[in-house]
């Protein structure tokens, strides 16, 4: 599989791509982390979260409240390297495919944090 990576001259007004870390192996700014045990990703540009609402993708600096108090800090985390364009749901599919989230919330993919 042939990832491309859309990168993004805009600036957002919370932060500067420039500013973001640059994966030497796909050339990508890491821009986002996703949740795989909620299907959903942090912008690390704009800080904010993307999540679906009744099927539709939103956007907010916090997580809504039917999260149930989840913890950031204490499940996993995946960095994502493959894309660092406007809408990383887009690639929702492959990443739940490549990051399959169990019971347990461990992985045996070595590019996934725990912090």
């Amino acid at each position: 599989m042939l990832f491309t990576c859309y990168l993004s001259s805009a600036q957002s007004s919370n932060g500067d791509v420039s500013s973001l870390p640059i994966d030497p192996k796909t050339n990508c700014y890491v821009r986002y982390y996703y949740y795989p045990n909620l299907e959903a990703y942090f912008d690390n540009l704009e800080l904010v979260y993307h999540y679906k609402v009744n099927g539709q993708w939103e956007k907010a600096e916090n997580l809504p409240t039917n999260y149930g108090g989840y913890s950031l800090f204490n499940k996993v985390r995946v960095n994502i390297t493959d894309f660092d364009g406007e809408e990383p749901f887009q690639l929702l599919s492959i990443h739940k495919k490549m990051y399959p989230y169990n019971s347990k919330g461990r992985f045996s993919n070595p590019t996934t944090s725990t912090k």
